[in-house]
């Protein structure tokens, strides 16, 4: 397991109330009532607030090698991540798929830097060999 040299940042949360609570972040920016997936109890979910992070994150991985590798990428990039709560022999799973557009790319460079980001990626990196991950150039 790789270990971190130099922390560039830490979150801070509290959560109260589990998935029928809130979180708030330690700066107040974040602050938001939470939900069980499916209900109607108007907050958002665990999984939700998980896609949000993991694709805004996959599109920095994107600008970084992109940078790196001299490609310039496209103003209107986009993720659409989709995170699924399941279970398997009495136990719950996470599985995600990012659907990732990367318009006016020629299409072999668009693939290849998608593929590099996904391993430079923190999130997928995470995920990596931990839950099923499907990352596909729409």
């Amino acid at each position: 397991m790789s270990q971190i040299d130099k922390v560039l940042y830490t979150a801070k949360t509290h959560t109260t109330g589990g998935r029928d609570g809130a979180s708030r972040s330690s700066d107040g920016i974040l602050d938001v009532k939470l939900s069980s997936p499916g209900s109607n109890g108007g907050g958002t979910n665990p999984e939700q607030l998980f896609a949000a992070g993991w694709s805004a994150c996959f599109i920095g991985a994107m600008k970084a090698v992109g940078a790196q590798q001299k490609i310039s990428i496209p103003a209107d990039v986009a993720v659409d991540a989709e995170v699924d709560l399941g279970t398997h022999a009495g136990g719950y799973l996470l599985q995600a798929r990012l659907n990732v557009s990367l318009p006016g790319m020629e299409r072999a460079a668009a693939q290849k830097l998608v593929e590099d980001a996904h391993q430079v990626c923190p999130y997928s990196k995470a995920t990596r060999n931990n839950i099923q991950v499907e990352v596909k150039l729409v």
